[in-house]
């Protein structure tokens, strides 16, 4: 059974009549995965880094 990925890329590349395309999309999946770590990571990470603040401003203010 096909995978969704493999399924898109090979529907597409049946579409296209050169590899520039299928090179294209390819490095927008890339491109897109890529952003969409980095949503993940900057939520992560600001969500910890708000967390040591108030604590430090706690015991400053303490």
């Amino acid at each position: 059974m096909l995978t969704s990925y493999e399924f898109v890329s090979a529907w597409l590349q049946a579409r296209c009549k050169t590899d520039r395309g299928a090179s294209l999309v390819e490095y927008a999946l890339l491109v897109a995965l890529i952003a969409v770590v980095c949503i993940v990571a900057v939520t992560f990470l600001g969500q910890k880094a708000s967390s040591k603040f108030s604590s430090v401003g706690s015991a400053v203010a303490g």
